[in-house]
């Protein structure tokens, strides 16, 4: 077995066009992709993954969460397989690259593979994990986390989205149910490639971030309850404003994750005003708290201090406050030797590169769990995801895959 050579490239161009055509399926209203998860759109988008990796010489096997892996076999028939992949869903609002980029790029493995005759001693699994990103049923990277045993299968067929309608059933209905038991496969490795979803890499102008650690994550549902009263009639003293509740509980969330600084954050993104009425003091808001750091101490730390506090300012306004845990995994520390195998890669090929925090969570997180797994970035422009504005560059495309490839083929092992 040998180490790629500097030479060995992917088609950055076929990656281009595959990620372009990827994106007409689910378009968004503002140039970005509404492909979310158990929809029609993101069945047809499966069906397009299939139609390439089968094109590509690979066999496909789906699981009963709608896991896709497509296997292109190895030399050894009992070597455990490198996987590689990332996710197809999108937010509502979502850009074109967000998880598309990490299967994409791992189809590309495949391609550059069949374009250059190489055959690897593992074979390699392209996977398309389902319900990355959370945001039609809760929590996020729910596929990857039932595969990983963090979930169960029957907990995630229950969850409902805002039309009450059942996980379980739009799988079946969308047609991707699959047969084979989740969690059945033994991994060799697991990598993944994403766009950073933030800042850094394009402020410190590096073309790669190697993924050390990610962030633990505690998503914490809350409600302040209050009284409904005319806004107009009601005396300021008299008031039992749930609003104001919700306000001085986003000014704690700031305070504590400001104080706990470097690489840990915290907002409020999700919020429910009752009755919602432009005349009405609120009697109810309910909203959800996203904290993150990649401290394990550090974050349980957090959380606790901000289910203390948040009860003291809720009674000194006399409204009630009550939350709950509604999402969680502590951060991962990634395998070392996948990381050395993308560090590596980066300095074999030339491309300036970084360790980095990812500030986001990843179904990499889970399989970490379960497998020894890396993560590769590249840069977004200006940070921004989760929006449809949402944008790389061809060139840092390719650099995150050209790394890609090397990391996988390496762990794969070059037959001759």
């Amino acid at each position: 077995m040998t180490t790629p050579a500097a030479n060995m490239r992917i088609d950055g161009d076929r990656l281009w066009d595959a990620l372009m055509e990827m994106a007409k399926i689910g378009p968004g209203v503002a140039g970005g992709n509404n492909r979310q998860t158990l929809t029609d759109e993101d069945s047809e988008g499966r069906h397009l993954f299939q139609k390439w990796c089968e094109a590509a010489g690979c066999s496909m096997g789906v699981d009963e969460m709608g896991n896709m892996f497509a296997r292109r076999e190895g030399a050894d028939p009992d070597a455990l397989p490198v996987y590689v992949g990332s996710h197809l869903d999108t937010q509502p609002t979502g850009g074109k690259y967000d998880g598309v980029l990490g299967v994409l790029g791992g189809l590309e493995i495949i391609r550059t593979l069949n374009d250059l005759g190489i055959q690897t001693k593992h074979p390699i699994v392209v996977t398309n994990w389902t319900n990355e990103e959370g945001t039609r049923y809760a929590p996020a990277m729910l596929a990857s986390g039932v595969f990983a045993g963090k979930h169960t299968l029957d907990w995630a067929y229950d969850k409902v989205d805002a039309d009450g309608k059942r996980f379980g059933d739009e799988l079946e209905r969308i047609g991707w149910k699959g047969s084979e038991k989740v969690g059945a496969r033994d991994m060799h490795a697991f990598f993944e490639l994403h766009i950073e979803q933030g800042p850094i890499l394009e402020a410190e102008g590096k073309d790669i971030g190697v993924v050390t650690h990610g962030q633990g994550l505690r998503w914490i549902e809350c409600t302040v309850t209050g009284k409904e009263s005319h806004t107009g009639s009601t005396p300021m003293h008299m008031r039992k404003n749930a609003g104001r509740g919700l306000a001085v509980v986003t000014e704690l969330v700031h305070e504590i994750a400001m104080k706990n600084q470097p690489n840990a954050v915290g907002a409020i993104g999700h919020i429910d005003v009752y009755p919602n009425s432009r005349n009405i003091i609120p009697g109810k808001v309910v909203f959800t708290v996203d904290m993150r750091t990649h401290i394990l101490d550090k974050l349980n730390g957090m959380v606790e201090e901000f289910m203390e506090r948040a009860v003291e300012l809720c009674d000194d306004i006399e409204v009630d406050f009550k939350c709950e845990i509604v999402g969680q995994f502590d951060p991962p520390d990634l395998d070392e030797g996948c990381v050395g195998a993308i560090r590596d890669a980066a300095e074999r090929l030339g491309y300036s590169h970084m360790d980095i925090v990812s500030g986001a969570g990843h179904d990499a997180c889970w399989i970490n769990d379960v497998a020894p797994t890396a993560m590769v970035m590249c840069p977004c422009v200006d940070g921004l995801s989760h929006n449809e504005a949402e944008e790389i560059s061809k060139e840092w495309s390719t650099a995150g895959a050209d790394v890609l490839f090397h990391a996988v083929v390496e762990t794969a092992g070059i037959v001759g």
